[in-house]
């Protein structure tokens, strides 16, 4: 894969993932891109197909998995998430950083690959905090919350993993846990600034 290394991202839900991308996007416009992950489930509202996820039925995506198509899948909650090569090659055809935002369980599977990303964790400082975290959120029912919260403990404990990840960020202050993965990711987007000027 031709292109700047990717950024696999993971980190529990309600960890702040998302937060910190969407700084990091609006800081460095047009230097990262996301590749669309597809899902089976069923679209929360205001969500557009092949812009948040490529919505899809089982049988699609088990064809595309069956062929290869994919560099990492997973089930959860009954749904089944993956990221295509055709996802990633899009994103850097662009000439763009691809951030994946992946669970544990797609790192170990992307670790197989030849894809060569930078590997970064996002962590709460507590499962305390990430379950008020996502109460706040109020978009879970108690029962998908729980099952959240146990994927988080289960997520926190294997990513304590020697080499799993490059870098590990326990995100209690936002503003300190951007200028973390801000340092991180320095070099690559330095080379795809210079990348583009040429």
């Amino acid at each position: 894969m031709q292109g700047p290394r990717p950024v696999v991202l993971s980190g529990p839900s309600g960890a702040g993932k998302s937060t910190l991308l969407k700084k990091l996007l609006k800081d460095y416009d047009n230097i990262f891109g996301f590749s669309v992950s597809h899902t089976t489930r069923q679209p929360r509202p205001g969500e557009v197909n092949g812009k948040d996820y490529h919505f899809v039925t089982r049988e699609e995506m088990q064809k595309e998995i069956d062929a290869g198509e994919f560099i990492e899948h997973a089930e959860f909650s009954g749904n089944m998430y993956g990221t295509s090569k055709g996802a990633v090659q899009a994103v850097q055809a662009q000439s763009q950083i691809c951030v994946l935002d992946i669970d544990i369980q797609g790192v170990k599977n992307i670790k197989r690959t030849d894809l060569n990303p930078i590997y970064i964790s996002v962590q709460p400082p507590s499962i305390d905090i990430l379950e008020k975290r996502l109460r706040d959120r109020k978009t879970e029912t108690e029962d998908s919350l729980l099952k959240r919260l146990t994927a988080a403990r289960v997520d926190l404990e294997l990513s304590k993993e020697p080499g799993l990840f490059d870098l590990v960020i326990i995100n209690d202050d936002l503003e300190k846990a951007y200028s973390e993965l801000k340092e991180a990711l320095l070099e690559e987007i330095k080379k795809t600034q210079e990348s583009r000027k040429s």
